[in-house]
């Protein structure tokens, strides 16, 4: 049984985005403009779903393995919520209690299309998609956006 998070976790999920993942991310880019390349708003779902990848190794280790029964899934858009970019669905863990078992997977949505609309450059992307990967692996852990934004993550 995953044990509750502190403060010093959720500080620690909140700025994830500084792990070597990120670091990864950005070697990618940097050979890909040494190959003359430009990175392009328009990024092709296989590449989107690397980025989301990416995002969820960028969670430390530590909180990964607190992580149960998720499942993450990317999609272009949320019928009739097209500025939608990440959704969580599911029972938070702070939510369940002993009776919880036999149920379905939680499940995380990142849309890509809202996602490259709010984006400039690949760069940007990435960076979006690590933000909205974490703040959707906060809801599962049971923090709102309310204490996300009390905590400084966003």
């Amino acid at each position: 049984r995953p044990r509750p998070l502190d403060d010093g976790d959720l500080v620690q999920l909140g700025k994830c985005r500084g792990a070597s993942a990120g670091d990864r991310i950005q070697g990618e880019l940097l050979a890909c403009e040494s190959r003359g390349m430009v990175p392009e708003q328009d990024v092709p779902m296989q590449r989107f779903e690397e980025l989301v990848s990416l995002g969820l190794d960028a969670i430390p280790e530590g909180l990964a393995r607190l992580m149960d029964n998720i499942a993450v899934f990317v999609e272009d858009q949320k019928p009739g919520r097209p500025n939608l970019l990440g959704l969580y669905e599911g029972i938070p863990l702070t939510k369940r209690g002993t009776g919880y078992s036999g149920a379905l997977p939680d499940r995380i949505t990142i849309f890509r299309l809202p996602i490259l609309r709010v984006c400039s450059s690949e760069a940007d992307v990435i960076r979006q998609v690590e933000v909205t990967v974490v703040h959707e692996v906060a809801h599962h852990f049971g923090i709102s956006d309310k204490r996300l934004h009390e905590l400084g993550a966003y």
